[in-house]
């Protein structure tokens, strides 16, 4: 019979293993533009702002 802290040790040990032996998947990401466009509005291009009403009873 194994000790307790051996059979533990052994555990964790397997444990790793496992994680370590998961595939993995990459996936191609879009690369990001240098820099964000910033854009600038004028008094007549800010948009309209307001209120939605959801009802959820009726």
């Amino acid at each position: 019979m194994l000790d307790a802290f051996i059979i533990e040790e052994i555990k964790r040990r397997e444990r790793r293993r496992e994680e370590r032996e998961r595939p993995v998947v990459e996936l191609p990401l879009p690369m990001p533009e240098d820099r964000p466009r910033r854009r600038t509005e004028t008094e007549d291009e800010k948009p309209q702002r307001g209120v939605v009403v959801i009802d959820l009873l009726g």
